[in-house]
């Protein structure tokens, strides 16, 4: 039940509607001064101008994408971010092994840790962001929030603790609140992308086109690649106010379209069957095409006779031959020229299955019996996901083959690439990647990112939405498992604050006493495996790199990709370990701050390094 608002209406914002009536236009959104809230705002020069007969004076015009919060936006892009990513062992499949990571957390900070182990290394982006209908809204970068205060920031209530109705954008916040989330993200996406990379988003009508602005801004207008129209119903809303929405939109924008073209798709078989052998020819099937154009040149006008002796003066009238009279007699002689059955037909010319391409051109209308619909992503949910309350079922989900398509155009079998969601949800995304390797027998691996948002209504297994994309995963890689399919598993990570204690970062805000009671930097309840992935994050490794566990004189050693990185966070470690590990060469070697014998010991094992492995870079924490 709504509360009343128990107060008079707000008179200038009655007005600035007024005026929005007559002079759309001339509303744009700004921040009040004492509140810092957004707010629907007059721009007085574009209404100086509405009510002028001449050119009224006033700041200087620039053709750019601009809105309240865009530099606080800017701002939050390049932050630093001190978290880091814990691995959850027991919800991993296969985690040793494991090249495909879930990551449980707010995707701004989860790309800013990813920043250096996946820089310049993602081929593919697929994005489905909240749509800003006013039902979807759920990111406020301020995490300092409670849970209480969850309700307000995931748009369930508005900052006056009423309910948020469909259509707010009524609200001053709409566009600005949409636009400050996406761009940080965006920004700091644009960094994984390989070089021959590309992001497709899908968006509706709310916000495409500032999709399209901010893109362009971002990535650059000339890497704007297309604009995709997805059918995504079967059938009309007949409930509909004006038109049925029966299509969704999704942009496509490369890290340098120079660099980046899509894969042909495969042809269909109702293509192959255009192809027919009606005269036996030799080459195999054929299909007749038009040999008329209408562009008019010299050579395109002469006559022919036919098998028959009927003699074809020329092209049909405003038309002319595509070839001229001697590419003609070739290919005639060739048996390459189609006349018709009785011989006698205006010719055409005979294109051979055996010599068109092997796939087709990526069109941009995709038509739901090609790609499916909202119903068959609903569908495919149900089937991997055990829910117990349907209403928990996403609106919003995609169906995989959509997704598998654009992965299919968007990389190739062999190349290891990394298909990355960083607004992951049901972990639609990874399951193509998933189906899409089953197919091709290719090896591309997945990273999804999803905040842990509850769902409308608790379950027993599953909180959040999270949990919904991992149940899903573990039941579409155990169902490719039992058909003998090979599919690696993946590593759950969690978004957490750092493993270090404050002091291994503010030492200097920190009294003497505390640094006495510091002397181990590391937080309590942290894990060696913990240490082991903030290590990864912040030294740039690749978080999927296989990792093996070996006791050496006593001591649990991690070997990440065998030499990649060798760690020990145990304490008490000897010279005689040192030297162990040094005689392996690794490339990194990582130690405990704490956790050698003596200080003689530590003091040691850079020259240790020195003399049996001198490339070997050595660190603590």
């Amino acid at each position: 039940m709504e509360k009343l608002k128990m107060h008079s209406s707000d008179v200038s914002q009655d007005n600035i509607a007024k005026i929005e009536a007559l002079f759309p236009h001339c509303v744009t959104e700004a921040r009040d001064e004492e509140t810092g809230e957004l707010r629907r705002a007059i721009d007085f020069d574009q209404l100086k101008q509405e009510l002028s007969d001449h050119i009224v004076e006033g700041p200087q015009e620039r053709y750019r994408l601009d809105w309240p919060g865009k530099r606080e936006a800017m701002y939050t892009a390049n932050k630093p971010c001190s978290k880091t990513l814990r691995p959850v062992w027991d919800q991993s499949i296969d985690f040793n092994s494991a090249n495909n990571l879930l990551i449980e957390g707010d995707n701004l900070e989860v790309l800013k840790v990813l920043q250096e182990s996946f820089l310049g290394r993602v081929k593919l982006i697929y994005i489905d962001p909240p749509y800003n209908t006013g039902r979807d809204f759920i990111y406020d970068d301020d995490y300092s929030k409670e849970t209480g205060e969850y309700l307000e920031a995931s748009g369930q209530r508005d900052s006056e603790g009423s309910r948020l109705v469909a259509n707010t954008e009524a609200n001053g916040r709409f566009h600005s609140d949409w636009l400050s989330m996406l761009y940080p993200r965006l920004r700091l996406a644009k960094n994984l992308l390989a070089d021959d990379g590309v992001v497709f988003i899908s968006i509706d009508d709310n916000e495409v086109d500032n999709l399209r602005k901010l893109g362009n801004e971002i990535f650059g207008e000339s890497n704007f690649v297309a604009t995709i129209v997805w059918q995504k119903v079967y059938s009309p809303k007949n409930s509909a106010k004006w038109f049925s929405e029966d299509h969704d939109f999704v942009l496509v924008f490369a890290k340098n379209k120079e660099s980046w073209f899509p894969n042909a798709l495969p042809r269909t078989e109702e293509m192959e069957a255009r192809y027919k052998n009606p005269d036996n020819d030799p080459r195999g099937p054929w299909k007749a095409e038009n040999m008329t154009a209408r562009n008019p040149y010299d050579a395109g006008i002469y006559a022919v006779t036919s098998p028959s002796g009927r003699e074809i003066k020329g092209p049909p009238k405003g038309r002319y031959w595509a070839i001229s009279k001697e590419n003609f007699e070739k290919l005639d002689a060739d048996n390459r020229i189609w006349w018709g059955k009785d011989g006698n037909n205006i010719p055409a010319v005979k294109k051979f299955l055996s010599e068109v391409s092997s796939g087709r051109t990526p069109q941009t209308l995709w038509f739901y019996e090609d790609v499916g619909h909202t119903q068959d992503a609903k569908k495919t949910l149900l089937k991997y996901v055990p829910f117990e309350n349907t209403e928990n079922v996403l609106n919003s989900v995609k169906p995989v083959a959509l997704l598998q398509r654009i992965v299919q155009m968007a990389t190739k079998p062999d190349e290891n690439a990394i298909v990355m969601d960083f607004f992951s949800g049901s972990a639609p995304t990874p399951h193509a990647v998933l189906e899409q390797n089953r197919l091709d027998g290719g090896n591309r691996r997945f990273i999804g990112v999803q905040v842990a948002e509850p769902l409308r209504i608790p379950e027993p297994n599953m909180e959040t939405i999270f949990d919904m994309g991992r149940s899903r995963l573990v039941n579409v890689i155990n169902e490719l498992k039992e058909n003998n399919v090979d599919v690696p598993g993946f590593r759950v990570l969690k978004l957490d604050e750092s493993n270090m204690k404050d002091v291994y970062y503010r030492p200097d805000q920190l009294s003497q006493g505390d640094l006495l009671s510091s002397v181990d930097n590391v937080k309590p309840d942290r894990t060696p495996e913990d240490l082991l992935f903030q290590v990864l994050v912040d030294w740039g490794v690749d978080l999927t790199l296989p990792i093996r566990r070996e006791t050496i004189q006593g001591k649990t050693i991690f070997f990440v990709d065998e030499n990649a990185l060798v760690a020990c966070f145990d304490t008490g470690v000897t010279e005689e370990l040192v030297k162990d590990l040094a005689k392996n060469e690794p490339l990194r070697v990582v130690f405990r701050d704490n956790g050698f014998e003596s200080d003689a010991v530590k003091i040691n094992v850079e020259q240790i390094f020195r003399q049996l492995s001198p490339t070997t870079e050595v660190r603590a924490i």
